[in-house]
């Protein structure tokens, strides 16, 4: 028998011990008069004379993290929703049987505790115990104590496990969801209304990414889960919902990385009778107050740099090529603007290609302070309206901070002819080669025939989002069950039906 069989045999046999004392091995409800939080916040400033002046009692409830047993007084933490209280038991206050059931406890154990606070003579806020309440059995074996869980493997694998032995890891998603709160908050106040559109679509669009691929077996057709809700909410803007937005799940059959994840969060938004530079100026003010929102200030550590998201700086494409290309002889933005000058830094087939490609080449990676892009070539945006003054660029703009892309916003096509031929352009690059080109969209393209009013569309990456506000280097930090490779049989289910037997 190993180790982790002997463990959890000893385990299974404290369960008949506890039961045995007149508790149930898991618990039943567990009326409490104060979260841990809330004790700590209400209590922590009073001294050890106030505390014994007023003799507060209370019942709380959480994990047990640490068990200190000194003879017939002893100590114990317990932790709930991150936060820790430390209890103090005396065998002389406590019934028989509960002091029994204080034996049996161990790291990991839930349970419930009545007595009144006071304070140690090392001044820590304490509860003296004078009932305990048994809740819940761990059965396997909690992190080592002063380490925690390092392991970054087991710690997205076994999220739940993380979030008990890693209290700041409970930070960083109480921050994603005062981050999806303050966009919420701040779109309503502007007059958004929130709406839910397919995650399974018979052909998918919205973005260049490649798909994963389901199928209907009632109706017999194929679907694919979506990358991007835009075409359905220009529909519906179409149909006079002239502010909506959506906080989507997107899937795209992509690379894994620090910053990609198969299935990722988005905020997308309409707005009728504006353009990208309207919607420029609502994503500095939506930004600067969602870093106030979810960490109190505009400025944030994010892996060694200090980005300022009360401050976008504004550069087209070809001034970020300029701007950032290596060495003393940089070109000009006539150069950058000149066809044939694109083409001999870049294999791609045509100008606008070129220039995308030499701009994430040369000075996507430099841009660390939260910068917008804008001026994008309409190869790149085949749902962008074009440049009324240059019609090889289209009015287009992305957000970027720490190197890595964060929002994407233009100017909406709404020319249903102009829409079919760029369909038709898409359709000739996946002809080429491109995996990730659009598809033809027949019915967007009818929708667009009864009219969508001037409008403007951004999408923001919620879990990127979530990375520069909460320092963390990568994508799984900031997902609670990131996607990954199967895991090994366990084999548990079959240890404990052999240690039943």
């Amino acid at each position: 028998m190993s180790l982790e069989q002997e463990l959890l045999g000893q385990r299974l046999r404290k369960i008949d011990e506890i039961a045995a004392l007149g508790f149930r091995p898991y618990g039943h409800r567990f009326e409490f008069t104060h979260r841990v939080e809330e004790v700590l916040a209400e209590f922590d400033g009073q001294t050890g004379e106030e505390l014994e002046a007023t003799r507060i009692e209370l019942r709380i409830a959480g994990r047990i993290m640490t068990v200190r047993r000194m003879g017939k007084a002893s100590f114990l933490h317990l932790q709930q929703d991150g936060k820790k209280l430390q209890v103090y038991l005396r065998k002389n206050d406590l019934s028989e049987t509960d002091y029994r059931l204080f034996e049996l406890l161990e790291a990991g154990d839930i349970i419930g505790v009545q007595g009144f606070l006071f304070r140690t003579r090392t001044g820590e806020l304490t509860i003296h115990a004078t009932e305990l309440d048994f809740l819940s059995k761990i059965l396997l074996s909690m992190p080592e104590k002063w380490h925690g869980l390092e392991d970054v493997e087991t710690r997205y694998r076994q999220r739940y496990l993380d979030l008990i032995a890693n209290p700041a890891v409970r930070d960083t998603f109480v921050t994603r969801a005062k981050i999806v709160a303050s966009l919420r908050r701040q779109l309503e106040e502007r007059g958004f209304i929130e709406v839910e559109t397919p995650m399974m679509q018979p052909i998918y669009g919205g973005a260049a990414a490649r798909p994963f691929v389901t199928h209907h077996n009632t109706l017999d057709v194929e679907l694919f889960l979506r990358i991007a809700p835009e075409l359905y909410l220009k529909r519906l803007v179409v149909g006079g919902l002239e502010r909506v937005y959506e906080i989507n799940r997107n899937f795209r059959n992509e690379g894994v990385s620090t910053q990609h994840n198969p299935e990722f969060t988005m905020l997308e938004f309409y707005q009728a009778y504006t353009d990208y530079a309207g919607l420029m100026d609502l994503t500095g003010e939506l930004l600067r107050n969602v870093a106030l929102d979810a960490t109190g200030g505009t400025v944030v550590e994010y892996q060694g740099h200090r980005l300022d998201f009360g401050n976008l700086r504004r550069l087209t494409m070809r001034e970020a090529v300029v701007e950032y290309w290596p060495g003393e002889e940089k070109p000009t933005l006539e150069q950058v603007a000149d066809p044939a000058w694109l083409k001999q830094h870049s294999g791609k087939a045509t100008a606008g290609e070129a220039l995308g490609d030499i701009f994430e080449r040369v000075a996507e990676h430099h841009l660390i302070q939260p910068t917008i892009i804008h001026e994008y070539p309409v190869e790149l945006s085949p749902l962008s309206k074009q440049n009324a003054l240059n019609p090889e660029m289209v009015d287009r703009f992305e957000i970027y901070a720490a190197g890595m892309e964060l929002g994407n916003a233009y100017t909406e096509l709404n020319d249903p002819q102009e829409q079919r031929r760029r369909f038709e352009m898409q359709l000739d690059m996946k002809q080429r080669g491109d995996e990730e080109a659009h598809q033809m969209d027949e019915d967007f393209i009818r929708a667009l025939c009864y009219g969508l009013p001037p409008t403007a569309g951004e999408g923001i990456g919620i879990d990127r989002l979530t990375m520069l506000l909460t320092n963390s280097r990568s994508i799984r930090d900031v997902i609670l069950f990131p996607q990954l490779r199967p895991e090994g049989p366990i084999g548990l289910a079959a240890q404990l039906r052999e240690l039943e037997g």
